[in-house]
């Protein structure tokens, strides 16, 4: 049985969320469980519906999207959150990311896009748009004060991070690397307790941000 994923969209203009609504209730693998007017609508709405995830627009009267991802996100740890906006810039992009977005989408992407990212998300894999990744690594280029001899990766550890940046899940990671899932989950929780972030999303922005993505 396939599931269905409970999706809130949250944007502050009526007629994207009608919109919205319309692309995503076309398609079987997705249920609109409602539409928010800000990050704290949004919030409310996973209080009493409900979500899977949550599609998030970053500026919306009140309480932005960044205000509302990290709410959720304190919460209710398990619900993912695909930002979806018209905004591009690396200030944006930023706040999305330290907040605890599970994904960046622009609008101008196309309605199987947005739709085959809600299903990514949902399954663990962070999603970030071409234009958004580049962004991110021209502004860590050149703004990238990082010492690398501060920390030290071993071989296999490197590995990981470059799968996770790549956007593998932990099944696929483990596929790859011939290792059980059990194992890469607990690789995954050592680096992030060395590096001392929060979750593999911080961990793929870390890999962005100091040149270790490339594989």
């Amino acid at each position: 049985m396939i599931d269905i994923i409970n999706v809130v969209i949250a944007d502050d203009i009526q007629i994207l969320r009608k919109g919205l609504k319309t692309i995503l209730d076309n398609s079987p693998l997705i249920n609109v469980a409602g539409c928010a007017n800000n990050g704290k609508e949004a919030y409310e709405l996973c209080i009493n519906t409900e979500v899977d995830v949550v599609l998030m627009d970053m500026y919306m009267p009140g309480y932005d999207g960044a205000y509302g991802i990290e709410l959720i996100k304190k919460h209710f740890p398990d619900i993912k959150i695909l930002v979806l906006t018209t905004f591009d810039d690396f200030k944006t992009i930023n706040a999305a990311i330290s907040s605890g977005a599970d994904g960046y989408l622009l609008k101008e992407m196309t309605d199987d896009v947005i739709i085959n990212s809600i299903v990514s998300v949902y399954n663990g894999i962070n999603v970030f748009c071409n234009d958004v990744y580049k962004k991110m690594n021209v502004k860590v280029t050149h703004n990238n004060n990082f010492n690398n001899t501060s920390y030290k990766f071993g071989e296999r550890e490197l590995e990981l991070i470059q799968y996770i940046a790549s956007g593998y899940d932990n099944r696929e990671i483990a596929e790859k690397m011939y290792l059980a899932e059990g194992t890469v989950r607990n690789n995954i929780s050592k680096l992030l307790t060395k590096l001392e972030l929060k979750d593999r999303t911080s961990l793929a922005v870390f890999a962005v941000k100091n040149g270790l993505d490339i594989m």
